[in-house]
């Protein structure tokens, strides 16, 4: 049991590692773009495809729900709170590595936008896709989105259902029903 508890120790203490250095270059790529981006023509990277350009995104994705900086904190905060629930449930095998990653980096990268909301009432987008004319992002979103997308994947093709069977909150009925019906 002792190991155990250790093991999990340090899989939280290897999670806080990575939500730490996700959240600091978030942070730093941001005041970068402040310093050298903000006010000036945007820099661009390769001509018709992709520059910097300073955004101040008084929104949330794609610029929604403008001007609703308390309710975007309280969901931000809620929805985080479920993430780093899910982050301690986790089981401690090397199986379950991929996700511990994962859920770091969109619980880093929320809170990295969230500083900026609490910071500034905006948060700092630079990254800019001309050549799609995508909305413009930042690193935090980044890490949300490849996290995700990565999520996904693995919850289709690498984890089966009993892998993820810690999520239910109906595991130990549906366990006793299951004896039961045999």
């Amino acid at each position: 049991m002792h190991k155990k508890i250790n093991r999990k120790g340090m899989l939280l203490a290897a999670d806080l590692c990575v939500f730490l250095v996700l959240l600091f270059v978030d942070q730093f790529t941001k005041h970068l773009a402040i310093l050298h981006l903000k006010d000036k023509a945007p820099f661009v990277l390769i001509e018709g495809v992709f520059e910097f350009r300073y955004l101040e995104n008084r929104g949330s994705a794609f610029g929604l729900l403008q001007g609703r900086k308390v309710f975007l904190l309280v969901v931000g905060l809620l929805f985080m709170a479920l993430l780093l629930y899910l982050l301690f449930c986790l089981p401690t095998g090397k199986r379950f590595i991929p996700l511990h990653i994962c859920l770091s980096a969109i619980v880093a990268g929320g809170l990295g936008n969230m500083i900026d909301r609490f910071r500034f009432d905006y948060v700092v987008d630079f990254f800019y896709f001309v050549l799609i004319d995508y909305p413009i992002f930042n690193v935090a979103d980044c890490y949300i989105v490849v996290a995700t997308i990565v999520l996904f994947v693995c919850f289709l093709f690498v984890y089966r259902d009993e892998d993820l069977a810690f999520f239910s909150f109906h595991r130990k009925a549906g366990a006793g029903n299951r004896k039961e019906a045999k």
